[in-house]
């Protein structure tokens, strides 16, 4: 795809990749993703904002064969997916510096062996003038990674957020406009980077509200050209608000584990509280994730594996507890042939998220009645948990 212009001075590159289904060889992408790049033109010098993905440096490349020059690429996250074709585009433009944040630099030259003598550093706050026009940059420590920064370009009123707003959706379409669909990707996106890091992003949220912006564009998916639509999201996610939602992510073996938690499932919609199911064998850990960013609760279901929990299971709250969600109760329930100390091993997997337990239900075999009036006692307590938040 041929670059595109956003104004008369501010252009959209870098490649849309259709066919990626994992990141970081962790992240499922069910829509793809983008690798977004800005190319800045001023009276006196031109910027290239970001770069992209290595597999993709030769699209980037190409739409570049019309700029004659570029003084300078903004660095603003040295993780392969931005920095990644940085090597390439110096080759192209010998006379180039890179500009980054003081973290980044040493990043950079780890990740890419850049020389130091083409890496400048700027501070937070502090201005490149390209002549008619010029970049501000913002430091936004964690999001995700300790060195990230924006680019604000006051002009035209542009955030470069890099990840920050980010969504992995490969389309062919350059503005968000209000569509929901962009949103949700939104939230997948910041369930998966972003959560772990919620309270340093909030203040990082009210740093760039600072910011005039007419357009916010990110590293990854559309522009947004109505920024309110992400500010807002974004403002709801990092609150300490939750649903009346209760996540069960689960694993049945033989059957009795899944008894359990359809038992539980219809005993909480009884109550009018919104219950959202993954089975482990199948889910896709972005769903999981996007799903914990405002739930109240999160029940695990497990078998019980050589007196342990399931391998998926711990799997599973590992990731929980690495993401920190805001959840403020937790429950496990599960089945057993002969002992267990599932209760005991997962309990001791949550230490990040700031949980009470509530009870567990561990049922030999089977489950029998005492284990049904035992699970309608725990969605009883979640009732009046979720209750008293409201």
């Amino acid at each position: 795809m041929r670059a595109r212009k956003i104004n008369d001075r501010v252009s959209l590159a870098g490649a849309v990749d259709w066919n990626r289904r994992l990141f970081d060889s962790l992240i499922p992408l069910p829509e793809g993703t983008s690798y977004n790049a800005y190319i800045v033109r001023g009276s006196e010098a031109t910027a290239l904002i970001d770069t992209a993905d290595p597999a993709m440096a030769s699209i980037l490349k190409s739409q570049l064969e019309e700029v004659d020059r570029i003084d300078y690429v903004i660095s603003q996250h040295a993780e392969q997916d931005h920095a990644g074709a940085l090597p390439d585009v110096l080759a192209l433009y010998p006379e180039a510096v890179v500009i980054c944040s003081v973290k980044a630099k040493d990043m950079l030259i780890d990740h890419l062996h850049l020389p130091a003598s083409r890496v400048r550093t700027v501070a937070d706050g502090e201005t490149l003038s390209l002549g008619d026009c010029s970049l501000t940059f913002v430091y936004t420590p964690w999001v995700h990674w300790p060195e990230t920064m924006c680019t604000y370009l006051p002009e035209d009123r542009i955030l470069f957020s890099c990840d920050f707003f980010g969504s992995h959706l490969a389309t062919s379409r350059m503005y968000a406009g209000e569509d929901p669909h962009v949103c949700e990707a939104a939230k997948r996106y910041y369930a998966e980077i972003m959560m772990p890091f919620r309270k340093i992003v909030k203040n990082n949220v009210a740093k760039v509200q600072k910011l005039d912006c007419a357009l916010i564009a990110p590293s990854h998916g559309p522009i947004y050209d109505k920024p309110r639509m992400i500010i807002d999201a974004y403002v709801s996610w990092l609150s300490d608000a939750v649903a009346n939602k209760v996540v069960i992510p689960y694993i049945s073996m033989h059957g009795s584990t899944e008894i359990m938690v359809n038992h539980l499932i219809d005993s909480l919609a009884h109550k009018g509280i919104e219950v959202q199911l993954f089975d482990l064998t199948v889910t896709d850990i972005g769903a999981l994730a996007m799903a914990l960013v405002d739930a109240a609760t999160i029940v695990i279901g497990t078998p019980t594996v050589h007196f342990g929990p399931h391998p998926n299971v711990f799997a599973a709250t590992h990731l929980a507890n690495s993401l920190k969600p805001k959840v403020r109760y937790a429950a496990i329930i599960g089945s057993y042939g002969w002992g267990t100390q599932a209760v005991e091993q997962l309990s001791a997997l949550i230490p990040n998220l700031k949980v009470e337990v509530l009870d567990s239900v561990m049922c030999k075999g089977l489950p029998r009645k005492e284990d049904f009036e035992a699970l309608d006692r725990l969605a009883e307590k979640i009732h009046e948990k979720h209750a008293a938040l409201s």
